[in-house]
């Protein structure tokens, strides 16, 4: 009998897995964006948002006005950036943008790549923010950062799971 529960219980974890999967596959599909769902990792843009700060976000725009707050991608860098527009360029066929963060002094320039003076907003914009919650993404922060929470919650966890079988 002991199998049969361990059994329910992989299949229980595998379930909640596939879950949290198709759900994040779903929202990327309504979203537009392979990411629709990021945690704020600097205070570049406080006051708007802090450390820790859950963004949603939307890439089905067709433009993105100067003043919206963008997440994008360099090539070469695995860190999503969020900014704020500062200025754009834009014809019928594509959209160049120039980012700066709120907290920064000056424009996101050095951060982009070698030879590039602007973003292109079909090729690095992953989507305009639409929506937050303040400070849920502070345990992904912890689980990144430090290496004793990781641990830590990785045997609490295994404690509960030892505990339930008794």
């Amino acid at each position: 009998m002991k199998l049969r529960q361990q059994l329910a219980q992989l299949l229980t974890l595998a379930y909640v897995f596939a879950g949290a999967f198709m759900l994040w596959k779903s929202l990327s599909v309504i979203a537009n964006s392979h990411s629709p769902i990021v945690v704020v990792l600097s205070g570049s843009m406080e006051p708007a948002f802090q450390r820790g700060d859950i963004l949603f976000l939307w890439n089905r725009d067709e433009r993105q006005k100067v003043g919206d707050i963008v997440v994008y991608e360099i090539e070469g860098k695995s860190i999503p950036i969020v900014h704020r527009v500062l200025r754009d360029h834009h014809n019928s066929h594509k959209q160049l943008l120039l980012t700066k963060g709120d907290n920064n002094a000056v424009d996101d320039l050095s951060l982009y790549a070698k030879k590039q003076s602007y973003l292109n907003r079909k090729e690095d914009l992953v989507g305009t923010v639409k929506g937050y919650l303040p400070f849920i993404g502070y345990i992904t922060i912890l689980i990144s950062e430090n290496v004793y929470f990781k641990f830590g919650l990785l045997g609490l966890l295994g404690l509960s799971s030892l505990m339930s079988n008794e």
